[in-house]
């Protein structure tokens, strides 16, 4: 009998140990009685598989994931399929979820990280769901008459509900500034083209973030690319010589005369009788090359039905704006600015961010500014396909 309580204490000790090594996780999918269900790390590429685990006729699972710090995780049934879960060594996290499909309205206990992340999910998803119901809305006023008298006030709400999701995700980092939760609250997305912090402005908060996290996980891969990502950006406002830029110039007024990539000048003003998208860009914008794959397929769209777009580039190397021309074979016209380093033209179109375009009318006057994505695809439609 001493022997045996003699041992109690060290397992005891031996199940602290344990705990603190690792995290549980034991759920329920509600009318789910058979299959599999997946837990996996998020690395900074795509989630890597951990584990799996059966569910049980109840529609119970249970998944015991080794770690040592707090890290993120996906409980998936797809790639399209799951929620992410931030678990730190002891937890033992706890969820409910009410159909197959996992993210429709689940319950989580027992990891104030992962809380954290359910909270800035559900925020964004009624976003985006409040947005899809004004696109609707917009994309059915655009074939009525009374158009011009409803189409600004959707467009206004659509800005709106954009903007309050913002001020919410800068509430969120500001109240959890310690919390790996932050990272997430940076880059969440609108949708493909638009992230929720899509002020240049913003770029403060990745710095306030990763100065927080390098000093509480100093070793995680999330923090260390996020300082990465955040250095890299302020490498590429910083080359944007864009500080003391006019506030006055009139842009419908600029007429840029520009060589493109074969050394001929050209002017916007001799594209008259088309619609022109003028566009400012750099070869070092990520934002800049993804936006232009997607003007390709405006251009193919449009090109033939009166669209054009005079591209004017910004970067100090001019062999690189060759290059990516060629590279991506955009099929518009390119130029570039005579003096990158004195951007006359980003200067009097008054450019605040890359890229910035302005949409010009067949008689050279300015139609709309910073159209891009959606907002730009519903415009064209309206010219060119009524």
């Amino acid at each position: 009998m001493k022997r045996i309580l003699f041992l109690l204490p060290l397992l005891i000790i031996y199940s602290g140990c344990r705990e603190k090594n690792s995290f549980m996780v034991h759920g329920n999918v509600k009318g789910e009685k058979s299959g599999y269900i997946y837990l996996s790390h998020v690395e900074l590429d795509s989630p890597q598989l951990v584990d799996s685990a059966k569910i049980k006729g109840n529609g119970s699972f249970k998944f015991r994931v080794k770690a040592s710090e707090p890290d993120f995780y996906q409980v998936s049934f797809s790639n399209s399929n799951f929620i992410t879960l931030l678990a730190a060594p002891g937890e033992k996290i706890s969820l409910d979820f009410n159909s197959k499909n996992l993210y429709d309205n689940y319950k989580v206990s027992g990891s104030t990280g992962s809380e954290k992340l359910q909270m800035l999910d559900q925020s964004l998803i009624d976003t985006k769901r409040k947005l899809d119901s004004l696109v609707v809305l917009y994309n059915k006023a655009a074939t009525e008459p009374d158009f011009d008298k409803k189409g600004p006030g959707l467009d206004a709400s659509y800005i709106e509900l954009v903007k309050a999701q913002r001020r919410k995700n800068i509430e969120f980092i500001i109240n959890n500034i310690t919390s790996l939760a932050a990272i997430k609250a940076l880059y969440q997305r609108i949708n493909e083209d638009t992230y929720v912090l899509y002020d240049p402005k913003d770029l403060q908060y990745l710095k306030i973030v990763s100065d927080s996290l390098n000093k509480y996980y100093p070793q995680s891969k999330h923090v260390q690319a996020l300082t990465r990502d955040f250095e890299k950006e302020l490498q590429i406002m910083n080359t944007r010589i864009l500080g003391s830029l006019s506030e006055n110039l009139e842009p419908v007024k600029l007429n840029p005369d520009l060589r493109n990539t074969e050394g001929r000048r050209i002017s916007l003003e001799s594209l008259r009788g088309k619609y022109v998208l003028v566009t400012f860009w750099s070869v070092r914008s990520k934002e800049c090359v993804a936006e232009n794959l997607q003007l390709k397929e405006f251009y193919k769209m449009y090109s033939k039905k009166g669209f054009e777009i005079y591209q004017i580039n910004l970067d100090a190397n001019e062999n690189d704006w060759l290059s990516a021309v060629k590279f991506d074979e955009l099929p518009w016209i390119s130029v570039r600015e005579d003096n990158p380093a004195n951007p006359v033209n980003a200067r009097l179109f008054n450019v605040r961010e890359l890229p910035a375009s302005y949409l010009f009318n067949k008689q050279g006057d300015l139609e709309a500014t910073n159209l891009h994505g959606r907002t730009l695809k519903l415009k064209l439609d309206q010219l060119f396909n009524n």
